[in-house]
Parts: C-alpha cells; structure tokens; sequence
C-alpha cells in the first residue's frame, strides 16, 4: 500500500506489516504497539498454532516414543501432550523446523530436513493470506482500531505473488533495515546462538554443496548442526536482502534500524513513518 504522509495521518484503522531479518525490532515494535490497544497479529504464531500444530506434536511425540516410560503413558493415552506457545514463545515452531546434521548431535537427515522446510514454507503463505481477514477480526470482533503484522524473517523468500498483494492491499509494508552495525551484531548473535533457519530448497542446495566440499565432507550426517547455521546466517542474511528490497520497492517502504532505535512510543512511530513517507514519496 502507498500512501502520502497525509493519509496515513488520516486513517482511521492503520495497518501495518513488518519485514526484516529476526531481531532488527519487528517484535519489539509490534509488542511496543500490542500495549497502545493494537491488535499484534504475529505470523510464526499462526504458522505454529494453526498450520503446523500437528506436525509440531508429531515432533514432540516422536521424541517421547524413545522414552520408554513415557512411551506406554502415550500410547495409552495416559498423559496428553499440548503446546504452550504464545506470542511472545514461539521455541516450538523452530524446534519443528530443526537443524540439518548429525543426527547424534540433534541434526536432521536432508530428506526430513526439507519435508520441514516445505511445510514451514507453505504454513507462512498461508499465515500472510490470512492477514486480511484478521485485520477484519481484529475491529470487528477484537474491538482494536489498528492493526500490526509481525511477520517472520523468511516472508521474503515465499515467492508467492499472492500473498505479497494481499500484504499489500491491506496493510502499509514497512521494511526495517539493519545498519552495517546491526547486521554485523545480528551475524554475531547468531555465532554465539545458532537457531533454526528456514532456507529457500535452490540456496540451500548451492550452499551446501559449497559447505561440504569446503570442510572436506562427504555427507549431510557428518555435519555439525551448529557450525552449518554458523556458517550459513550471514550468507543467508545477505541473500535475503535484494529481496526485502525490492518487495519494499514495489509495495511498502524502508526504515532503518538507526531511525526506529529512536522510537520509544506509539506517536514517535507515527511521526517516523510520515516522515518516511514524506521522504519516499
């Protein structure tokens, strides 16, 4: 959606979608929103309490089934297995999606490892095509006025035109645009904490080709989980970025992370967006 500084200023029931890479604020702001009576729709939440919730207790089952103990509780249906997720925990969802490598270091085979990564992929166009009936449900059964999407960090890779124009006719997309600072601070959190990743199947398959052959590997089995995500986020980081370019380019605008550090409430948001929209007009 574009607009001028003047019709945002002027609509009633603001939408807003957030893009960008984990942990450039997107959270941060939509919780910041959440607590001035917007209605925070987060999309790893729907993807994990409505698209991949049996999947996920699939996981979670199979896991127990090695625990004898546990096991029979299962299988008599003696114990009941839920998730506890919310928005503001969505560890399930990643713990789904899990990691490729040594299986006895936590790892996943690549056949299962894609199996995920495909059903994370379509759960998150679904979750985005969702977005336009939950700003409907938001003010017409929430009683919220505006809205917020904190969508996940791997929106730019759905590749799905159609999710995008919904994101689009419905809500204003901001993309929020780490500094060379924040990205090299994103690259070094994610050494010191290497977390479950979503991958595009053609940039995985290029990337780890490169990663075998350059660490003298034979198979998928042979790698350390941990040291492949370590390897991979800043290479990934920098894929993705032409992507939430161009998607700010054709159908939202950019903020940077220096811009929204500065923002502390509702109104300093509302004045930072008209000036961007000012500035992109």
């Amino acid at each position: 959606m574009k607009l001028s500084a003047q019709e945002f200023r002027h609509w009633e029931h603001k939408s807003l979608t957030l893009l960008g890479m984990s942990g450039v604020g997107k959270t941060r702001l939509a919780a910041m929103l959440r607590e001035q009576h917007w209605f925070h729709y987060s999309g790893d939440y729907r993807i994990g309490t409505r698209y991949l919730d049996e999947p996920i207790l699939d996981n979670i089952k199979q896991q127990i089934m090695h625990i004898p103990f546990l096991r029979e509780l299962l299988r008599t249906d003696s114990i009941y297995i839920s998730n506890n997720m919310t928005v503001d925990n969505l560890k399930p969802v990643a713990s789904f999606l899990g990691k490729l490598g040594n299986p006895e270091l936590g790892g996943l085979g690549l056949t299962e490892f894609k199996r995920r990564q495909e059903l994370h992929h379509q759960a998150e166009i679904a979750a985005m095509k969702d977005v336009p009936e939950f700003i409907r449900k938001a003010r017409e059964i929430y009683g919220y006025e505006h809205f917020v999407n904190d969508a996940g960090g791997s929106v730019c890779e759905l590749d799905d035109p159609g999710a995008l124009e919904a994101l689009a006719e419905h809500s204003l997309i901001l993309y929020i645009q780490a500094t060379h600072h924040d990205e090299e601070e994103l690259i070094e959190r994610a050494r010191r904490e290497p977390k479950p990743l979503y991958y595009r199947e053609a940039f995985l398959d290029e990337e780890l080709g490169q990663y075998l052959a350059e660490f003298g590997l034979e198979y998928v089995a042979q790698i350390d989980p941990d040291e492949f995500v370590r390897w991979m986020f800043p290479r990934l980081f920098r894929s993705r970025i032409p992507r939430y370019e161009a998607i700010a380019g054709q159908y939202g605008y950019t903020i940077s992370t220096e811009e929204l550090s500065k923002v502390h409430d509702e109104e300093g948001l509302m004045k930072l967006i008209e000036r961007i929209l000012d500035r992109q007009a």
